[in-house]
């Protein structure tokens, strides 16, 4: 039996509950393991599926069946993908965490800002088809499909892109492509460069103990040491600057813009530390 167990599972079983008969989507919840879902493949947005069924004699089946399922998702157009995508590309902390292969939790609401969902939301969202003689639509054969899709998303919620039409490795190379997405990757190379791993941030700490110390010195404590150089670097990396690339449209000098700015974003972090 599969098991759902994250928000994105769970949303896509809830968001079905109110396409179709509750009674017979959870009766699809058997049909979700690996004694019934015989074959299971994923080929663009396309899902197909060999399921083991039921002799029925009510429907003349008289020998075990196996049943053919389909399922997709309706697909955005290429015009809603380049409006998400815009989207994305101006906010950075939703394009960040795509960069960082993270999904955003509130990423829906980036989508139904364009009057889109990323998991279906009726059922006109979701096509399905089963070569079983129930006429009911969808089956628990389908339903078994449906399961089995939302412990996929449990593993791997860009799972939800593909199924929309659009791979996500093919929009992360989109993403990262663009002005924000490129200076958000220089910044985080950068980052990952500087903090490298060192077995403590600070010194080790004196083992020179008096054998006996007064209870005043025990309960105030050993003094802090002090922070490294690392912690002395600037943390500012001019992103908004980066974002309009280094020879924006008002800018008319020989010199890039970023390069003139990052200095100054240097001392106005040092100016804060000090006065603080």
């Amino acid at each position: 039996m599969t098991a759902v167990r994250t928000w994105w599972g769970e949303k896509f079983l809830d968001v079905l509950e109110q396409c179709m008969d509750i009674g017979r989507l959870r009766r699809g919840r058997a049909y979700s393991g690996a004694s019934r879902l015989l074959e299971f493949s994923i080929k663009g947005h396309e899902v197909k599926a060999s399921v083991r069924g039921n002799i029925n004699p009510y429907f003349g089946v008289y020998e075990e069946p196996r049943y053919s399922v389909s399922v997709s998702l309706q697909q955005f157009s290429s015009r809603d993908w380049e409006k998400i995508i815009f989207d994305m590309t101006h906010n950075a902390a939703i394009l960040s965490q795509l960069l960082l292969n993270e999904m955003p939790s509130n990423i829906e609401r980036m989508f139904s800002s364009r009057g889109l969902r990323l998991l279906p939301s009726k059922p006109s969202d979701i096509n399905s088809k089963c070569s079983c003689p129930d006429h009911a639509s969808p089956c628990k054969h389908v339903a078994g499909v449906y399961y089995k899709l939302a412990s996929m998303l449990d593993r791997d919620p860009f799972l939800a892109f593909q199924l929309r039409g659009m791979q996500f490795d093919r929009l992360r190379q989109t993403l990262a492509e663009s002005d924000l997405g490129h200076a958000l990757i220089s910044q985080m190379e950068a980052h990952d460069h500087k903090l490298e791993f060192h077995s403590s941030r600070y010194p080790s700490p004196s083992r020179n103990f008096e054998k006996h110390p007064d209870l005043q010195s025990f309960w105030r404590g050993a003094e802090l040491p002090e922070f490294d150089d690392a912690q002395n670097e600037p943390v500012t990396s001019a992103i908004l600057i980066k974002k309009g690339g280094d020879y924006p449209e008002f800018w008319n000098h020989n010199k890039p813009l970023t390069e003139m700015m990052e200095p100054i974003y240097e001392r106005i972090v040092k100016f804060s530390r000090n006065s603080i």
